[in-house]
């Protein structure tokens, strides 16, 4: 049986898929957080209660971005960047420091403004180049929404977030590439891109002692280094089959951030290679899906959307696996739906809900593309939509 025929249609594969990795992401945070829960909160259960108060927000959001159609949010582009801006510099000045990063405003609940900003970027790139490439107008690099992108990137650096801003450029950079942008202008970006990331990397004599730590971290296992080895020392232990859930010992104060940053080592360890490939496998196919849906949208806003989408989605999931697995330096990059954290869970559902919305504009394409005469009738518009799912899974 072919992919594309395991499911009535693209969206609803998308849905299981998401469903399945946070029921995967549920069982792992709560393994992995019980510890440090019980020792400084007084309740083993507290991550998970805020994880599932988290995820009823961000399924109700999704729902609601699902059903409007997508080109509607354009409307709202422009406050939508304003009120991002706003919250990234209200953290400077009131936001709550951990670890020496500024990253947090307390609203009642911790909201971490740059996960926003990664969703922002995004859809300022998709909602200004969509148009363009339906009229099939050159693409150029010196845009208003690279300079939004570039901003808020420049912001969330200051945090100081290095992962984070990489993101929130790379997407729209990736968007850019997607659309049309002339080989000059790509090969002049990369260039720069480099010749920055070397800057940012030494600027901070912190960044240049993580790079060397990521080089030999065995050398700095004492010291930065220690959170990369432990790491290892995990996926290394868990073997093909793990330890079995709740079994792992890295989460006992040897491993720093093991519900968050280090999920996946402690999924490594208690659900082995077999638990770890599984993820990897449903990442994989929700990008399989998303690009489907991407490939199918009946206009370049919806192609980039869903597109941008499952680059937040998927392209966090490979930095923080090749972070975790040592391949890539330590930038502090959750993995979507296994790590904990709740304004990230939420942002990851809601551009769950663009896939969705772009998913249902298209069925809603076709659909008129198929209708012989107008009907109201309810057993036909059943009919209809049917034969739109149907056609939708063929194509």
């Amino acid at each position: 049986m072919k992919l594309s025929q395991l499911w009535r249609s693209n969206a609803e594969a998308v849905i299981c898929i998401s469903l399945l990795l946070f029921m995967i992401g549920t069982v792992n945070i709560f393994s992995a957080s019980f510890v440090e829960a019980g020792q400084q909160m007084g309740d083993g259960y507290y991550y998970l209660k805020r994880h599932l108060i988290s995820f009823s927000i961000g399924i109700m959001a999704m729902l609601v971005i699902s059903r409007i159609d997508y080109h509607r949010f354009n409307r709202f582009l422009f406050p939508l960047v304003l009120v991002t801006i706003s919250l990234l510099i209200a953290v400077h000045f009131v936001g709550i420091e951990v670890n020496g990063a500024r990253r947090w405003l307390n609203i009642g609940f911790q909201f971490q403004p740059s996960e926003l900003a990664k969703l922002t970027g995004l859809m300022i790139t998709a909602g200004f180049l969509g148009p363009l490439i339906d009229r099939k107008r050159r693409i150029t690099l010196l845009s208003a929404p690279f300079y939004i992108a570039a901003i808020l990137g420049m912001i969330v650096l200051k945090q100081p977030d290095m992962g984070t801003a990489v993101i929130i450029v790379g997407i729209s950079l990736m968007l850019y590439m997607i659309a049309g942008l002339p080989k000059q202008q790509l090969l002049t970006l990369v260039g720069g891109g480099v010749a920055l990331f070397i800057y940012a990397t030494f600027a901070a004599s912190y960044r240049a002692e993580r790079i060397a730590a990521w080089i030999n971290p065995w050398d700095y296992q004492l010291g930065i280094g220690y959170q990369t080895v432990q790491g290892l020392l995990a996926i290394g232990s868990g073997g093909f089959w793990g330890t079995g859930l709740g079994m792992g010992s890295s989460k006992f104060n040897y491993l720093p951030e093991a519900h968050t940053d280090f999920a996946f080592a402690v999924l490594c360890q208690e659900m082995g290679f077999v638990g770890a490939l599984g993820v990897l496998c449903l990442m994989g196919l929700l990008a399989y899906y998303g690009v489907r849906i991407a490939l199918k949208a009946p206009d370049g806003l919806g192609k980039l959307l869903t597109m941008g989408s499952i680059l937040l989605i998927v392209g966090q999931a490979i930095i923080n696996v090749a972070m975790v697995s040592g391949i890539f330096p330590v930038v502090g990059v959750p993995l979507p739906f296994i790590s904990f954290g709740g304004t990230s869970l939420i942002v990851n559902l809601m551009a769950i809900g663009l896939i969705l919305s772009v998913g249902r504009q298209t069925d809603r394409v076709l659909l008129q593309d198929i209708a012989p005469e107008p009907d109201t009738s309810r057993s036909t518009r059943l009919k209809l939509a049917r034969q739109a799912r149907t056609l939708n899974r063929v194509k």
